[in-house]
């Protein structure tokens, strides 16, 4: 029986063993998925077990998507791009990365119904998700990112590099940074941090004034509705968690493992419901 494992610090309240089991199930698939926490030190162990075929494949998650990737063989170009990996298999002996977050964020966002192009983004936080998302929402069009984050050189940090490996002038003008706290106009607003994980859990920013009809989207998925997400409905905005993003980048790795396009459908939106 083949064993697949999710890793990350913490790891509790990820759902993903609910996603894949139901998948492997689905699919007649002989294989285990758990989740499992660590350490940065365990992540070059977390490789010779997947050469080893102790374990077939392995998600990645906080905060070790751009660790793992010094103990990489090969990235796909979506990781190489964004720096960020949270899916590893073994392709002729060599462990790759791979980047699904960039797709799931995509599909997300199009089943919402919500066109991005020429919209003004504005991105709370820079670590983890982060670089995926600027990503697919350069590739979506948008016309301005504005990020803010609480320590600013991790916000510069990626504005520079994306100017950098994009290797276009616009980039330059596309990527805004904002100090913490300091709320611009925007159409579109996203809470990539970690905030939020734990049901008392505050931004404490202030969006009173931004106006209605905004689009407020939240990254987590567990617990359903944070207080960042509480805020944006009370205030008259469209909401969205990170429920969608997260079945559909798990699709994507499911499909790297295993050779299927796992089905996605009410049911599987279900598991999550905690």
């Amino acid at each position: 029986m083949k064993k697949y494992l999710v890793v990350g610090n913490p790891i509790a309240h990820s759902l993903s063993p609910e996603l894949h089991n139901y998948w492997l199930r689905k699919n007649n698939i002989q294989g285990t998925y758990k989740k499992e926490e660590i350490n940065s030190e365990d992540l070059k162990k977390l490789t010779t077990r997947i050469k080893d075929k102790e374990i077939f494949g392995a998600n990645i998650t906080v905060p070790f998507k751009r660790e793992i990737i010094s103990y990489l063989d090969e990235l796909t170009s979506e990781a190489k791009t964004t720096q960020s990996v949270n899916t590893i298999t073994l392709e002729n002996n060599k462990i790759i990365g791979h980047n699904t977050d960039v797709k799931g964020f995509e599909n997300a966002i199009k089943d919402t119904g919500y066109n991005l192009e020429e919209k003004k983004i504005f991105v709370l936080g820079a670590g983890g998700v982060v670089p995926s998302i600027i990503f697919a929402l350069l590739k979506m069009k948008a016309s301005v990112i504005v990020l803010s984050n609480r320590t600013r050189k991790k916000a510069d940090y990626l504005k520079d590099y994306f100017t950098s490996v994009l290797a276009e002038d616009e980039i330059q003008k596309k990527i805004i940074i904002n100090e913490w706290g300091d709320i611009p106009k925007f159409d579109v607003v996203i809470n990539a941090t970690s905030v939020g994980l734990k049901k008392d859990d505050k931004l404490n920013l202030d969006f009173s004034k931004v106006g209605k009809d905004k689009f407020f989207y939240d990254v987590i998925y567990n617990p359903a509705e944070t207080n960042f997400l509480k805020n944006g409905k009370n205030l008259s905005n469209f909401t969205e968690n990170g429920k969608k993003m997260f079945i559909y980048q798990a699709a994507e790795s499911f499909k790297i493992w295993h050779n299927i396009k796992p089905e996605i459908n009410d049911e599987v939106s279900k598991l999550l419901d905690q």
